[in-house]
């Protein structure tokens, strides 16, 4: 049995394909600089916890890569919709904590639009709204 690697042809896949590489990249950036993407992130680790950081090598990386290089390597329909549902549900998350945990600022709000592009982008494709 032969691998191909599955390289997008249309526009919608392009823009799915997209969403699923800045997935790749953001678990990359959790797996070998935890640290840093916490800054970014606005979060703090303390040298008391260091299972802080091993949360952001283990759970958070291990999501965006396993999903996102599905997505890459199989370019299935069907995985590009579950990485689409996941944007999604963090978008409903961060919008959650903006309305119960006074977190109504300018960083959630502006997250929370770059969570659903995300989203839309291989939402759309899967459901056949870009071709």
């Amino acid at each position: 049995m032969e691998f191909a690697f599955p390289w997008p042809v249309t526009q919608g896949e392009w823009l799915a394909w997209s969403s699923a590489a800045v997935t790749v990249l953001l678990g990359l950036m959790f797996l070998f600089a935890p640290r840093l993407s916490f800054k970014a992130l606005r979060l703090q680790t303390t040298e008391a916890h260091p299972e802080a950081v091993a949360a952001a090598r283990a759970n958070m990386s291990g999501f965006y890569l396993g999903v996102g290089l599905c997505c890459i390597l199989l370019a299935q329909p069907l995985l590009y919709m579950a990485l689409g549902f996941s944007w999604l549900f963090t978008a409903f998350g961060r919008f959650v904590s903006i309305l119960s945990d006074r977190g109504n600022t300018l960083y959630n709000w502006v997250f929370v639009l770059v969570d659903l592009a995300l989203a839309a982008l291989p939402l759309g494709f899967a459901f056949g709204f870009m071709l």
